[in-house]
């Protein structure tokens, strides 16, 4: 962060954003409070509420830059990987996360802390699993030769186990045992 006196501090909108976004990640975010939120963004609290409103609006951003971020690195990923067997499996893979740390998705995470209370944030999650059923629903039509809105129920299924399969492995399921379960669910992928 550069200072200068006289005038107000500069900082990386993006850091800060991503600095906030491992906090809530982390704690949770009933349990952070403003205090810890300026503090992990190296932020005053003027300089807080001038870029980024209030610990809600900040919240709702760092939710859609991470859905956002997830999502393209995941079509770029898969619009790598020519085969699209080995492309559907890498995808409900990567959603399982069952290799990754016990962090669990930050989405997930704040889907099943707050969406249940709050419209906003249930919107942005629905909005995000929504794109990654139509990215399952494409990959399974590029496989199957189907009309993507054809494979719709199967996408969504392969979504619901690669998600629970992400809180299992939060929850302490290991590696192995979810591994297990996406092998079972590999009739679907077919």
């Amino acid at each position: 962060m550069v200072s200068h006196p006289g005038r107000p501090r500069e900082f990386d909108k993006d850091t800060a954003l991503d600095a906030a976004m491992a906090l809530f990640w982390r704690q949770g975010y009933e349990a952070t409070s403003l205090d810890d939120l300026t503090r992990a963004m190296d932020l005053s609290r003027s300089s807080f509420y001038g870029c980024f409103g209030s610990k809600r609006d900040t919240l709702l951003a760092a939710i859609q830059r991470y859905g956002d971020q997830r999502f393209t690195e995941l079509e770029t990923r898969l619009a790598a990987e020519p085969d699209s067997g080995r492309a559907l499996r890498f995808a409900v893979a990567a959603i399982a996360n069952a290799h990754g740390t016990r962090d669990g998705c930050f989405l997930i995470n704040c889907t099943v802390e707050l969406a249940p209370h709050d419209p906003e944030i249930e919107g942005l999650s629905r909005r995000h699993l929504e794109r990654l059923e139509a990215l399952l629903a494409g990959l399974l039509a590029r496989r199957s030769g189907a009309e993507a809105g054809a494979e719709t129920a199967r996408a969504r299924s392969l979504l619901a186990i690669a998600v629970g399969a992400s809180v299992m492995h939060k929850a302490g399921t290991t590696p192995a045992a979810i591994d297990d379960l996406l092998a079972a669910a590999e009739p679907l992928m077919q």
